[in-house]
């Protein structure tokens, strides 16, 4: 049986993958800063804490280890990290400390489209490690998710509090991924020749499409504005001059991405409106 070391292990991705592995009686090492948000699993799983951005607190993590599933990154930057430092840096200590250990196989979550999209920072940080990746000598695997279910929940959020708002005509298509599910295929990757995965959920929706799910969940009316393209456009570039980078990030991101179909090849069996009604139970 291989074993396997998660990074990212307390995000919210990380917990299906362990969860996932300890279901399927592996007994996986977690890599994080502390042990604390992984009590759940404490009984099934081996801890390894360490900064991922200090090299030196790495060393020997992977020893005996034969896979490496990194989804290491951060989506809003704080604790003065920027994206280079993580979605980077980290990932590239780990990847060197791998190597020196001897691990077999290292599996990367980045984003799909990330390589199309290296103008803006986080797909930047994400995919100089992927060609470091690539260039590493192991055998490796870059899973490429069109998006998270939890990434749906501002437009939850929105439909709750009675409109929701949409760039353009909301035509836009995407298929957004379970975190379980997408576990699922992280763990499948170990023994799959594919070098790069890209993947979505079992449904696709235009973003019209989603708000009326959303305000289903909700049980209140159907009610969207439509928003000009140039204001999102002419908000980017307001954003840009008046936020300092770290704030400038994820709004950079979102507004990018909600102007493009992000449709990959369907997987998975849980679907959206069973995860918003479950935000309803909080």
């Amino acid at each position: 049986m291989k074993r396997v070391l998660v990074a990212g292990s307390t995000g919210y991705l990380g917990k299906f993958i362990i969860q996932n592995l300890v279901d399927k009686g592996i007994r996986p090492v977690a890599l994080a800063r502390s042990s604390t948000k992984l009590e759940q699993f404490q009984q099934n799983i081996n801890i390894f804490e360490a900064e991922l951005t200090n090299a030196a607190s790495l060393i020997n993590c992977c020893e005996g280890i034969d896979v490496v599933i990194s989804s290491l990154g951060i989506t809003r930057q704080q604790d003065g990290l920027s994206y280079m430092d993580v979605d980077y840096q980290a990932n590239l200590n780990l990847l060197t400390e791998a190597k020196r250990s001897g691990v077999k196989k290292f599996i990367y979550v980045s984003a799909f489209h990330g390589d199309k999209l290296k103008h803006l920072k986080i797909f930047e940080a994400k995919e100089k490690f992927v060609k470091q990746l690539s260039e590493s000598g192991l055998d490796y695997c870059v899973v490429r998710p069109t998006g998270f279910f939890s990434d749906m929940t501002e437009l939850y959020n929105m439909a709750n509090k009675g409109r929701v708002y949409l760039f353009g005509d909301g035509g836009y298509k995407s298929n957004p991924i379970h975190g379980d599910d997408l576990a699922e295929v992280c763990i499948g990757a170990i023994d799959s020749v594919e070098k790069e995965i890209s993947v979505g959920g079992p449904e696709m929706f235009t973003q019209v499409e989603l708000a009326n799910i959303a305000f289903e969940a909700v049980g209140k009316p159907v009610k969207i504005t439509f928003i000009p393209d140039w204001v999102r456009s002419g908000s980017l570039k307001l954003c840009k001059l008046l936020l300092n980078p770290n704030k400038f990030g994820p709004i950079e991101f979102f507004l990018n991405v909600l102007v493009m179909d992000m449709t990959a090849p369907k997987f998975g069996v849980q679907t959206l409106s069973r995860y918003f009604k479950s935000l309803n139970e909080k």
